[in-house]
């Protein structure tokens, strides 16, 4: 009987110091889960693009095919393959996951769904983010604004669909879009809830297409890049909207081609 009263108290024991590591633990995350993670680059000052390849040590930001680029139009190549026509599978049930402000950018999360098929590989929608103004340049003109549609390969290689804005008559998408903000640096909202991008697209999608990089940290050079030849349009407002939940000017400058090849598509 003794022994077993022994056993007894020890199991509780036990089982006290258990809890109040455990509630230690939970007063721990409730007095620090609101404390910012310090992000090791910016957009300006000693953080900035320029500073990148010292910062971020293991990463390519100072490698040889970088993004973005200026496009100039008469040195473009067109490709006249259909092997590498992009084709767009955008459904009007695709899941919006959620909408963050990462400090960076405004970010929408998606759950798979949308893909695409380029150079006979399937790519499916990750995300999509904001640039203002454009980090993408046509014949050395910066626009307004610059979004980046992220798909990812089985295989973890990137293509990206950029599309530019100009300012002009409201675009009910990007409505639809800015309908969760404003979020604070490091605020999320789940949303859950079916969202179409088919109508962002631009009516002719001629595009350009070059292989280059993540154009933030780690800079990483997997990418395809399809820029859309025709900008979209977008009212000021909504222009403005945006930029009041970003960095100012949360763009990298154009990185040298290196001898890469622009590729021009023309879709009739």
């Amino acid at each position: 009987m003794k022994l077993i009263m022994k056993i007894g108290f020890a199991l509780l024991f036990i089982s006290m110091i258990s809890c109040s590591k455990q509630q230690q633990k939970r007063w721990y995350n409730q007095a620090h889960k609101e404390e910012p993670v310090e992000s090791h680059w910016s957009y300006e000052g000693e953080t900035s693009p320029e500073h990148w390849a010292e910062l971020e040590k293991n990463s390519d930001c100072s490698g040889q095919r970088q993004s973005p680029i200026n496009i100039i139009d008469i040195h473009t190549v067109e490709d006249k393959d259909e092997e590498s026509t992009i084709e767009l599978f955008y459904s009007p049930k695709t899941i919006l996951n959620k909408v963050r402000n990462n400090g960076h950018s405004i970010q929408f999360d998606f759950d798979k769904g949308d893909s695409i098929a380029y150079n006979q590989t399937n790519f499916n929608l990750v995300q999509i983010h904001f640039h203002e103004p454009s980090e993408h340049t046509i014949n050395g003109i910066r626009y307004p604004i610059e979004i980046h549609l992220v798909h990812q390969s089985q295989e973890k290689n990137y293509t990206v669909l950029s599309i530019l804005g100009v300012e002009g008559e409201q675009s009910q998408t990007m409505e639809d879009m800015e309908s969760f903000l404003p979020l604070k640096k490091g605020e999320e909202k789940e949303i859950e809830k079916a969202f179409d991008l088919s109508r962002l697209f631009p009516e002719n999608k001629s595009y350009y297409a070059y292989g280059g990089s993540l154009t933030t940290p780690p800079c990483s050079e997997n990418v395809q890049w399809v820029i859309f030849k025709e900008p979209i349009a977008v009212s000021l407002e909504e222009v403005l909207k945006l930029k009041d939940n970003m960095p100012l000017e949360n763009y990298r400058d154009e990185q040298p081609l290196n001898g890469r090849m622009v590729y021009l598509h023309k879709m009739q």
